[in-house]
């Protein structure tokens, strides 16, 4: 099987350290609008060459990982491709993707998001692993050919990855509340520091907590914009769930109401109860 991954970041730069190992894959190769990032992933050995965007039709499967108004624009480039090519997006917004897809090219398409990543984006930010013991999402994937299918599924098994299934619509509500939101807080955050006048007497005290709540804001504002804008109604509705949690917090604490919250922080506990 022959792979070809557009969009050689962290995403990108670490499926494809992973692909490399898997004893059925006969040659990654790459395809990036960025010169450089082209460069460093040859001289970093992440693809074995570089080829255009209409090359890949030419491979057994194309991984889209690109910011996610990227793939929509990629996919009209694919139109006339091969019946049993499978085309492999990892967007972290799945509902306009996959509304966007071109009537042709359904039956080539699955929509995969892989929970995981850093803050980090480029080829040097690629993470050999990155995928394993992870969770992916694959959305309405009924709606794909049954070779896609059993192509995606054996790729992503062979990854050492999670495999859930669900609509696009559910994915991104639950994504918006679980990754979105959290990168908007943490842009916030960050923003919330760099906006006052002795930022740097502030940042003089910053310790463990606060690296771990403002570490998200280091994360591609490119790709970030793109996310917010395309799940704009489920980020939304994910904001004002926080909003009313904090707003409850900041009430029973402006009323001395300490033991609510004690509850409040005890209840939250819970969490990593769950996770853990």
């Amino acid at each position: 099987m022959n792979i070809a991954i557009v969009g050689l970041g962290l995403m990108g730069g670490s499926l494809a350290l992973s692909l490399k190992k898997l004893n059925f894959i006969d040659e990654v190769v790459g395809s990036d609008h960025n010169k450089k990032h082209q460069k460093e992933a040859i001289k970093l050995g992440l693809v074995s060459k570089i080829i255009s965007i209409e090359d890949t039709k030419n491979y057994d499967v194309i991984f889209l990982a690109i910011p996610v108004d990227g793939v929509i624009s990629v996919l009209h480039n694919l139109k006339d491709v091969d019946e049993n090519l499978t085309i492999i997006d990892l967007g972290s917004t799945k509902s306009k993707i996959i509304s966007s897809i071109p009537s042709s090219i359904r039956k080539n398409f699955v929509g995969a998001h892989p929970m995981t990543g850093t803050e980090y984006f480029g080829p040097s930010a690629a993470v050999d692993g990155l995928y394993q013991d992870q969770v992916v999402v694959l959305c309405d994937l009924e709606k794909s050919g049954e070779h896609q299918q059993q192509v995606s599924k054996k790729i992503f098994k062979s990854l050492g990855m999670k495999k859930y299934f669900m609509k696009a619509s559910e994915h991104d509500r639950h994504a918006a509340i679980i990754s979105h939101m959290p990168h908007a807080i943490s842009y916030s955050i960050a923003n919330t520091i760099m906006k006052q006048e002795k930022k740097d007497n502030i940042l003089a005290l910053a310790a463990g907590g606060f690296r771990s709540m403002s570490r998200l804001a280091k994360s591609s504002p490119n790709m970030w914009e793109d996310i917010f804008r395309q799940n704009k109604n489920d980020l939304l509705e994910a904001i004002t769930l926080f909003q009313t949690e904090l707003t409850g917090l900041k009430k029973a604490i402006e009323n001395d109401e300490w033991e609510k919250v004690h509850q409040e922080m005890e209840y939250a506990n819970k969490l990593h109860d769950i996770l853990d």
